[in-house]
């Protein structure tokens, strides 16, 4: 038994002389890590290939044709003119009255300010508001 003990003591201190290990190094793959640059092609390609999102290009900055340009022209100077009658029939020649007044579903309310006469228009619909300050 003793003549085992001393083989097997033995060859406890022999084996680790006879193995080799080898260092472990990390070498990372993505360029932008210190990897090999020439894998920057390939993890692009299969980065945009599973890409799912496309640009939105939400800036239009195609310029409107004349009869585009014309017909807005028209619309503004129609409503204009509208806008302008409606004035004249609820104001007549005075000027601006304080008090609210209604509009279909335009409320224009006209209260007197310190810096001069304040126009709240106000759409019931959508709920959008406006003001508008006419200095003294």
């Amino acid at each position: 038994m003793k003549k085992l003990q001393k083989i097997f003591t033995v060859i406890i201190f022999l084996v680790p002389c006879f193995l080799f290990s080898q260092n472990l190094v990390y070498k990372p793959i993505n360029p932008f890590f210190g990897g090999d640059t020439f894998n920057y092609q390939q993890l692009l390609a299969a980065a945009n290939a599973q890409n799912d999102f496309e640009e939105d290009n939400g800036f239009n900055f195609s310029q409107p044709t004349d009869l585009e340009n014309f017909t807005e022209s028209l619309n503004r100077q129609l409503l204009n003119s509208i806008s302008q009658d409606l004035f004249q029939q609820q104001f007549g020649d005075q000027t601006l009255t304080v008090g609210t007044f209604v509009f279909g579903s335009l409320v224009v309310d006209v209260s007197p300010t310190s810096g001069g006469l304040l126009i709240n228009i106000l759409d019931t619909s959508t709920g959008e508001q406006t003001q508008i300050t006419i200095p003294n």
